[in-house]
């Protein structure tokens, strides 16, 4: 096994590690395989409106600050294709058909030359890893001795910096007690403040405060998205 494969493997062991730092690691392998930037964009599956995104890349300076003047993550066919299916994609002319104008900014920027792959779950959290450089075409050899590396290193950052992510974002959050967590719970079974004060012999004054400080935790806008947050956090089973 190659080292930065070892390396990353034992990066498992270690969760407090933040995404940054682990993400410092994944640039290490991206190096090792030939590529100079690379970019790693995780969606949680929280909140289910509107989830949060979290965005690490290396890339240029001032290709990050012309990506996100241009919107272009809303744009990009890389992106798209991302949250559609888990095929590699290569970045050349077809691939941004559609948005010929990203493709052409980023070429501009010296940024040439691209592999993607996306890893999604079935929670609706997701992630979409990207290698590029900025020449030497991604030639069928190349790609054929190195995508089964290729392939691995999105598994494993996807495993690694998405339970960094979700880690760091649970701390944000004020924990629940016991008892909100119980009173979550029977409220995602259905049961009614006053079946839960039934249940749990208190009154319905304490369920409906319990309920509360959970939704005021978990900053949710009422008692239906607090549930579907602590149930996607792990924190109702």
């Amino acid at each position: 096994m190659n080292t930065w494969q070892e390396d990353l493997l034992n990066l498992l062991l270690i969760p407090e590690t933040s995404p940054e730092a682990i993400f410092a690691h994944i640039q290490r392998a991206t190096v090792q395989l030939g590529f100079e930037h690379v970019a790693f964009g995780f969606q949680a599956p929280y909140p289910v409106t509107n989830p949060n995104v979290t965005l690490l890349n290396n890339y240029p300076t001032a290709w990050q600050q012309r990506y996100a003047q241009a919107g272009y993550l809303l744009t990009d066919p890389t992106v798209s294709h991302g949250r559609q299916s888990q095929t590699p994609i290569v970045w050349n002319d077809q691939a941004f058909a559609s948005n010929r104008a990203l493709w052409a900014d980023a070429q501009d920027h010296g940024i040439k030359t691209g592999w993607a792959q996306s890893c999604l779950e079935r929670s609706g959290a997701g992630s979409l890893l990207t290698l590029c450089r900025r020449a030497e075409p991604l030639t069928t050899s190349e790609l054929q001795a190195k995508e089964a590396s290729m392939r691995w290193l999105v598994q494993v950052a996807h495993v690694i910096l998405s339970r960094a992510v979700l880690s760091q974002e649970k701390i944000t959050y004020a924990a629940l007690t016991k008892r909100e967590r119980e009173v979550l719970q029977w409220s995602a079974d259905g049961k009614s403040a006053q079946d839960i004060a039934d249940i749990l012999n208190l009154s319905k004054g304490a369920v409906d405060f319990h309920l509360k400080n959970s939704i005021q935790k978990l900053n949710a806008p009422n008692k239906t998205a607090a549930v579907a947050r602590a149930a996607l956090m792990g924190w109702l089973s």
